[in-house]
Formats: C-alpha cells, structure tokens, sequence
C-alpha cells in the first residue's frame, strides 16, 4: 500500500468519525428541542384559566380548528443549544493527527474539514474570544509532511490560525473581574516573589543602618561628635581641628619640611599656587595646606583642588573631602576664588602621581592649561610652587595596569613596602621634604576674552611647567641627602 492510499484511509476515518459526531449533535438537538417544547406546552396549560363547564378554552378552541378546514402545519424552528465556550467536545484522535487533503479537489477537502471541525480551533465556529485556546488545541499534533504539495497545504493551514488566534487576541475579552481576580493575584504574588534591584538596595541599606558598627560611626552616636555644618564644598572644621595634632607632627617632626619663598604669597585676597604632584601616595595637598597655615605670616587657608577618582575611594575621598580637598572643576575653582579664597592646583593630575620611580621630579603634560583659563578669567595670580622629597618617600617601582583597570582604579603601585607589608606598606618613609614658592606670575596684561585663545593657553601652560621644571632641578641640585 502506497504512502498515498494511507492518507486517503486515514482522511476516510476522520470523515467518517465528523460525521458519526454532525449525527450524534443532531440526536441531541432534536432531543433538547422536543424536552423544551414539552415543558413550554405544560407550563402554558397550567397557567390558562378553565371556563364555567369544567372544559378549558383551550379544548374550545381545538374544537373550532377541527371543524374549520385543515391548513398545512407550519415546521417548527429548531433553536440549536447554547455552545458552552468554558467546555469543548473534543473528538479521540490518535497523537499523530495530521492535517492532509488528497484528491482532485484538495481546496474544498480543506476547507470542509477546517470548517466542521470546531474542536480544532480552527474553523470560523471556533469559540468566543475569552476561551483558552490550549484547550481546543489539546488534540492538535501536526507532524511534518515530506511532499512538497501537503507541505504547502500545511504551512497555509497553520498561517490561517495564527491569524485567528491574533485576531481574537485584540477583540475585548468580556471576561468579568471576578474572572480575572485569581489571575491578577496569581500575578502579583509572582511579582512579590521576583525581587527587584530597589528592594534588594532598600534591603542592605536596611541591613546596614541596623549594624552596632553604623550605629558607632556614622549613626547617632556618631554625628553627636560631629560639626552640625559644613561648608558647601566639604570642609569639616571640627574634624579638621581634631586632625591637626597629627598633621602638625608630619609637618614637624616627621617630614620634617622647610619651606622657601612662602612670602611670595600675598597674605590676602585671591590666588593659584601650582604644583608638582610627588609621590605615589598624595599627600602633597594635606602638606601644602600645612605649611601655609603653619609658617606663612597671614596663616592663609588653602584649598586645593583633587582628582576625581579619589573621592570614588571607600574612606579616602570622604576624609581628603572634609580636611580641606575639593572636586577638581572649573565651577569648583571659579567659586572659591569669587570668595578670594587661595587654591592649590596640580596640573599632571594622575599622571603625575602614576609616573615611575626613575621618572621622579620629570613633570609630566600639563593637562589642557585649564588652570591658566582660570587665572584668565578670574584675574588671579599664579605662583609656582616645587615640592621636593615627596617622591622618595613613597616611590612607585611598579603597576598592575590590569589588575588596576579591573578594579577601576588609575592604578595600583608597587612600592618597596607595599603590598609586602599591606596596609602598613602605605606608610610613607620619613624623607625631608622641601616646598619652594617662586614669584607670582600675573596675568593683567590679558583680559578675560583671552581664555578663549588656545594658542596663548598652551604658551603660557609651557612657561609655568618650564618655571617649576627649573625650580625642582635647582632644588635638586641643593639638597644634600634624602633624609637630611
């Protein structure tokens, strides 16, 4: 027997088992329709009043059709039964149903069986819009067909539902909301049970805040030792007052830092002292800010300007923030020198405290002159300053470049101490250092559109470097040893 002739059989049964179900739907209908028409006839005999005689009108009025001629009986309309859409016949197929049309005609077999067949979810009788379609479609296993024609036929068929099932997606649902009601708390308690990265945050913030440790430090407890204000850039006045002791001993007795042309800072108003970065370990800002306090005559307050990636540090960026740091920015600098405050600034950024051991007191590129359009706009002196001793005493041997970029960090130094010794390796060694002030630099000759002049930006950027360069290599050449 051919592949063909199977088709043909099986088409055969499943034609046959429709119309044994058409004959079966038939039975019941005649059946339903007759049980109602019998329970209507009685219902309406029990409510009509009898007459006088004991006979009913409705015998009278039998008995005068009976003696009127016979007319043909009209045929009574079969109302057919309500089509319950929450349970759906479904026809015993085997597993391997599959959708096929053989013949001549192979359209109209299709549609034929597409049409009468409701079961399948796919004729235009199927069921109403709020009908769950896996149910209709328990029965329905289409296997792959291997001629090239069936297949054509099929993909069409599976086409024609797809589109149906779409379409009754779109029509409103008449669902009622108690309907709904188990499937929005199902929903919902789903929704509980998925935890969302706002209430696994609220959770820790939770979890931390509740901590002894908290509690000790940054709670109550510990905002009761606290300055109630800080300035608007940071500044902890009180904090600062309890960390003096121990910068005034680095200053002193550990570093032990002598300072030269600290008078070529005027004692008031607005000014920019610019820098070299030294060492490994920045500190140079704590230690500036020192020796102005300390031994200039005035006792000036400066502010020196810091990179950002410090203040992402956990501990650093917060302590550097309140003893005096600022975010390094235009805005930042414009605002302190409005208020004729003196700032600090370290124009090799990064790059200066990343350099190398064997490229100690090299200055590296000067950024963008971005502190010389500051000077420009401002109207502000600028007095260079070299640090020296500040590379010796945390000296860089080495980086973990990848390990640094990995952790997100500019880099991560090696030093003779560090990480052999952990974080006592971030101790720096107590070398003498020396902060030489040179003469400052003014910029009245240039009006403020003069920041605006990239060529007198990078000139005058070149002129500072090439002043601090030569300061550093004449202190160099003065020193004696590194620790004397």
């Amino acid at each position: 027997m051919t592949r063909k002739d199977k088709k043909q059989d099986k088409l055969a049964a499943r034609r046959s088992l429709i119309e044994e179900e058409k004959k079966r739907k038939r039975k019941r209908t005649a059946e339903s329709t007759a049980e109602t028409r019998a329970r209507s006839s009685r219902s309406e005999a029990a409510k009509k009043p009898r007459g006088s005689d004991g006979k009913s009108k409705e015998r009278r009025e039998r008995a005068a059709e009976s003696a009127a001629p016979a007319a043909p009986p009209a045929p009574a309309p079969i109302t057919p039964p309500a089509l319950d859409t929450q349970i759906l016949p479904h026809v015993g197929l085997d597993s391997s149903y599959e959708l096929t049309a053989d013949g001549d005609n192979e359209d109209e077999d299709l549609d034929t069986l597409s049409t009468n067949a409701p079961e399948l979810g796919i004729g235009p009788r199927v069921v109403a819009a709020h009908a769950r379609y896996e149910d209709s479609l328990e029965s329905f296993h289409p296997v792959a067909a291997t001629g090239g024609d069936v297949e054509d036929q099929i993909r069409a068929l599976e086409a024609r539902l797809d589109g149906l099932i779409q379409t009754a997606s779109r029509v409103e649902s008449p669902v009622s909301s108690r309907d709904l009601a188990p499937v929005t708390q199902r929903g919902l308690e789903v929704e509980r049970d998925l935890p969302s990265a706002e209430a696994l945050a609220l959770e820790n913030a939770a979890e931390l805040a509740s901590s002894q440790y908290y509690v000790q430090k940054w709670g109550r407890k510990g905002l009761r030792s606290r300055a109630e204000e800080v300035d608007e850039f940071g500044l902890d006045r009180s904090f600062e007052a309890r960390l003096r002791p121990v910068l005034d001993f680095l200053y002193r007795r550990y570093f032990r830092i002598q300072t030269e042309g600290i008078e070529n800072v005027p004692s008031e108003g607005r000014a920019v002292v610019v820098g070299n970065h030294s060492g490994s370990i920045p500190i140079d800002g704590l230690m500036l800010r020192a020796a102005l306090r300390l031994d200039h005559p005035s006792g000036r307050d400066l502010r020196w300007l810091a990179e950002d990636f410090l203040f992402y540090l956990p501990f650093a960026g917060v302590f550097m923030n309140r003893a005096g740091a600022v975010r390094a920015c235009q805005e930042n600098a414009e605002r302190l020198l409005s208020r004729d405050n003196l700032i600090g600034v370290f124009p090799e950024g990064v790059q200066g405290i990343r350099k190398l051991f064997r490229d100690r007191y090299r200055l590296q590129r000067f950024g963008r002159g971005g502190y010389i359009r500051l000077c420009l706009r401002t109207r502000a002196p600028l007095i260079p300053c070299a640090i020296i001793g500040g590379e010796e005493a945390s000296p860089l041997l080495y980086r973990f470049d990848a390990l640094a970029d990995l952790l997100r960090i500019p880099y991560l130094p090696v030093t003779p101490t560090f990480p052999a010794l952990g974080a006592l390796g971030l101790v720096p060694a107590p070398t003498k250092w020396r902060i030489k002030f040179g003469e400052p630099i003014a910029f009245d000759n240039y009006g403020p559109e003069a920041a605006d002049d990239d060529l007198l930006v990078g000139r005058l950027s070149e002129r500072v470097r090439t002043t601090i360069q030569g300061m550093l290599e004449s202190g160099l050449q003065k020193r004696r040893s590194v620790w004397f």
